[in-house]
C-alpha cells in the first residue's frame, strides 16, 4: 500500500518542532532537488514522530549507477561535517551510504538498486505509521523503548509481541495486516 504523504516534504513543514527544523535543513541543502533522479524519500522515525534526540534523517534512494551517485554526493555534500561515504552489502544487495552532519542533524543518504517504495526502510515506516494511526497509545511505549536503546523495528516488534528477525517480522506483520 502506498502512502503519498511521504512523497514530498510538505508534511514536515506543518509538523512538530523537530519536523519543521528537519524541513528547513532539507530545504537549505536543496537535497531533494540535487538527488531528484534517485527518487529520494525521507524515512525513519522523524517523519512518523517517534524520534529521540539522536535520531537521524534517513534519505533512501534508488541507485543503479553507483560511481555517478558517489560523485554527485561527494560534490554537493563532501565538505559537510564528518562526511563519510562507503559501499557495503546488506541482505545480498550493494548499498551506498553517505553520512554527514548539518543543522544539528545527522544525515544518512542510502542508495540501493531497488525502487524506494520497495525498500525495507520505506515499508517499515509505512507499517509503523499505520500502527500508530490505529493505536496512538503505542507511541509512548515505542519512545520509552527507544530511550532504553532499542532500535525502532525491534521496539515495534516488542510492543506487538513479534518474534524472530524484527526487520523481517515487521514486514510479515505489515503484509498480514494489509498495511503494505
Amino acid at each position: 500500500m502506498d502512502c503519498p504523504i511521504f512523497d514530498t516534504l510538505d508534511y514536515l513543514r506543518l509538523g512538530n518542532e523537530k519536523q519543521q527544523h528537519a524541513f528547513l535543513a532539507l530545504k537549505k541543502l536543496n537535497i531533494y532537488e540535487i538527488l531528484h533522479p534517485y527518487t529520494p524519500i525521507l524515512c525513519g522515525t522523524i517523519p512518523i514522530g517517534v524520534d529521540i534526540d539522536s535520531s537521524d534523517l534517513d534519505i533512501i534512494m534508488e541507485v543503479h549507477e553507483v560511481e555517478t551517485f558517489k560523485q554527485i554526493v561527494t560534490e554537493h555534500f563532501g565538505k559537510m561535517r564528518n562526511f563519510s561515504l562507503k559501499s557495503l552489502m546488506i541482505r545480498e544487495v550493494e548499498v551506498t551510504k553517505a553520512n554527514f552532519f548539518f543543522e544539528g542533524f545527522e544525515f544518512e543518504l542510502f542508495g540501493q538498486p531497488i525502487p524506494v517504495k520497495q525498500q525495507y526502510a520505506y515499508l517499515h515506516m509505512i507499517i509503523e505509521h499505520a500502527i500508530l494511526k490505529l493505536d496512538p497509545s503505542v507511541k509512548k511505549e515505542i519512545l520509552s523503548l527507544k530511550k532504553q536503546g532499542y532500535k525502532t523495528e525491534p521496539a515495534f516488534c516488542k510492543v506487538l509481541g513479534l518474534k524472530g528477525d524484527p526487520y523481517l517480522s515487521l514486514i510479515q506483520y505489515g503484509k498480514v495486516k494489509r498495511f503494505i
